[in-house]
C-alpha cells in the first residue's frame, strides 16, 4: 500500500481551455507505469470547457451540481450527480455547469503515448451554450 498525501494546490482552469471560473484538483497524474489521468473539475455557474477531443476518449462522473454536455452536432444533455458521460476517442465535445448551478465532475482519461490528454479547439459561444437542452424526466 502507498498513501500519497495531497500536496498539490487547487489550480485555476486555463482561459485557453475554459470560459468562466473553473478550478482543477489533480487526483492522478500519468506516470512511467500508468497513462491514467484524473482530476476533479469545479465549474462556477455558466463556466464550461472549450470544444475539445481526447486521443483515448474520456469519462466524466458528476459528483455535485447540475451540468451540461454536448458532442458536436448533437443536442445538449443535462447531467446530474451520479451521471457518467463517456466520450469516444476523437469525439469533439464540451461540458460545464448549467447557467444557474455549480457543477463538479471527476474527469478520467488515458493520455496517449506522447503524454497528450486533449486537443483543444475554439471556445463554446454563448449562442451554442444557450441552446435548450434535451428535456429530462427528473
Amino acid at each position: 500500500m502507498q498513501v500519497i498525501r495531497n500536496s498539490l494546490d487547487t489550480t485555476p482552469g486555463p482561459s485557453t481551455w475554459f470560459t468562466g471560473t473553473v478550478f482543477i484538483d489533480t487526483v492522478v497524474a500519468p506516470t512511467a507505469t500508468s497513462r491514467l489521468s484524473a482530476s476533479l473539475v469545479h465549474f462556477a455557474p455558466g463556466a464550461r470547457t472549450a470544444w475539445h477531443t481526447h486521443p483515448n476518449g474520456q469519462t466524466i462522473y458528476v459528483t455535485e451540481g447540475v451540468g451540461l454536455a454536448q458532442c458536436r452536432g448533437a443536442p445538449i444533455e443535462v447531467i446530474r450527480p451520479g451521471d457518467r458521460v463517456t466520450f469516444a476517442p476523437g469525439e469533439e465535445h464540451w461540458h460545464g455547469a448549467a447557467p444557474n448551478r455549480f457543477m463538479t465532475h471527476l474527469a478520467m482519461l488515458e493520455v496517449d503515448e506522447a503524454g497528450n490528454n486533449a486537443t483543444w479547439g475554439v471556445h463554446v459561444t454563448d449562442e451554442e451554450y444557450g441552446q435548450p437542452p434535451v428535456p429530462t424526466t427528473w
